[in-house]
């Protein structure tokens, strides 16, 4: 009989003895026809005489059959008992994977204090990096690691709204090097944010940054990556060559970051 998927553990996990028969019939088909009782034991971490005993009672069910000394093979109905159980696990285990595992949520935040594990934390954003404190806050969680302050710990446990404002974009176009229009240096540095990042996209807003004297904050100027950025509630100037203001903007929409587009081109 074939076990049944979902949540419920598989027939083969009920108890110790089926699940340590399930690892010696799988060793034997392993390694089949000289078989090391010895060997096996040693793998799946049980007496050589527990092996033995296994063995004895799958050869009297006919899921093994015992040919010379040492030689052994798994018969039909041993491969069929196999097949029935692992189905069982495999339903079990992508149970555990995706309804289990995956809604522990745990994420990463940077301590401002020594933290214990198990320790209930207020988070802040700062900087666009989510910061744990060991004073409460409007937004809480509780520790899965510990660590000294400057250190990053795993946080769960959610409860409450993180208390800061998403950030803005402001787009700077710059023209492609097959434009005849070129834009001033003085144009990028009088738009950067005194409290922000600036990003460029493409090279000749690179060129244009480091014409400027601003070294860019983020050089390679990518949708999501300056789309998180104001997500986390920074400031953005963003230089993007013109062929790339479509693709930006799209993604701005998609998370309703706010933005703007300079000269308005676009």
């Amino acid at each position: 009989m074939t076990d049944s998927g979902g949540d419920t553990p598989p027939a083969v996990l009920n108890n110790k003895r089926d699940a340590t028969r399930y690892q010696v019939l799988v060793e034997i088909a392993a390694r089949q026809p000289a078989v090391s009782q010895g060997e096996i034991a040693e793998t799946i971490g049980v007496t050589s005489q527990a092996v033995s005993e296994y063995v004895r009672a799958l050869v009297a069910n006919d899921y093994v059959e015992k040919g010379g000394r040492g030689r052994y093979e798994v018969t039909k109905e041993g491969v069929d008992w196999l097949i029935s159980r692992t189905e069982g696990l495999e339903g079990y285990l992508e149970h555990v994977t995706s309804d289990v595992i995956e809604s522990v949520d745990v994420d990463a935040a940077v301590a401002l204090g020594d933290l214990v594990e198990g320790e209930t934390v207020g988070l802040v954003m700062r900087d666009g990096v989510l910061h744990a404190s060991p004073s409460g806050d409007t937004a809480t969680a509780v520790t899965v690691t510990g660590g000294a302050a400057g250190e990053a710990v795993g946080v769960t446990d959610f409860e409450g709204v993180v208390d800061y404002e998403t950030g803005t974009v402001t787009i700077l176009p710059v023209p492609a090097v097959t434009e005849d229009d070129a834009l001033e240096p003085a144009t990028l540095a009088s738009h950067r944010p005194t409290d922000g990042l600036l990003a460029t996209a493409g090279t000749e807003a690179y060129a244009l940054a480091t014409r400027a004297d601003c070294r860019p904050d983020i050089r390679f100027g990518t949708e999501d990556g300056v789309a998180e950025a104001a997500v986390r509630g920074l400031d953005v100037l963003l230089a993007a060559v013109t062929d790339q203001l479509p693709r930006h903007t799209a993604v701005l929409r998609e998370k309703n970051v706010p933005h703007e587009v300079l000269n308005g081109d676009i």
